[in-house]
C-alpha cells in the first residue's frame, strides 16, 4: 500500500499531538497515583512559598522534608503539584541517602491563584502531604486552544 505525501506530513503531527492529550490529568488523580492506595500523613515537611506572587512565570519553593537520610531511613522523592494548572505534575525529585538532606528548592510555574501540594514519598513506604494556597497576580500558563 503506497501512502500520500499528505499522509506523510500529516502523521507527525498527529503523533505530536498525542503526549500532550495523554498527559491531560487533574491533580486528584497525579496525587492517588503517586500515593498508590497509601494513607498520607501531614507532618514533616516544611514548605516555603510566597503567599502572593505578582508574576505566575516565576514562583519560588523550598521543600524540606525530616528525614535522617541514612540508607534504612530516608525520603526517596519529592514531588509538587498545582491545582489549577494545564499538566498538575509540576516537578519530581528522585532522591538517594548520599544527598545528606532532603531539601529541594525551585521555581514554578503558575496559570492563576492555587493550592500547592507536596507530596515525599520515603524509604519505608509512607507518604508525607504538605498543602499551601498561592495568590497569582499575573498568571503564567495560559492554555491555548
Amino acid at each position: 500500500m503506497k501512502a500520500s505525501r499528505r499522509a506523510v506530513l500529516v502523521l507527525p503531527i498527529a503523533t505530536a499531538a498525542l503526549p500532550a492529550a495523554a498527559a491531560e490529568e487533574d491533580v486528584a488523580t497525579a496525587e492517588r497515583a503517586i500515593l498508590a492506595g497509601r494513607t498520607p500523613v501531614a507532618t514533616g515537611i516544611a514548605f516555603e512559598m510566597p503567599p502572593l506572587s505578582e508574576n505566575g512565570n516565576s514562583v519560588d519553593v523550598a521543600v524540606r522534608v525530616d528525614s535522617p537520610m541514612t540508607a534504612a531511613d530516608h525520603v526517596r522523592a519529592i514531588h509538587i503539584l498545582s491545582e489549577k494548572n494545564p499538566v498538575p505534575r509540576v516537578a519530581s525529585f528522585t532522591l538517594t541517602p548520599r544527598a545528606g538532606r532532603a531539601e529541594v528548592a525551585t521555581r514554578i510555574r503558575l496559570a492563576t491563584s492555587q493550592q500547592i501540594i507536596v507530596l515525599a514519598e520515603t524509604s519505608a513506604g509512607q507518604v508525607h502531604r504538605a498543602m499551601r494556597e498561592v495568590i497569582v497576580v499575573l498568571g503564567a500558563c495560559v492554555e491555548t486552544g
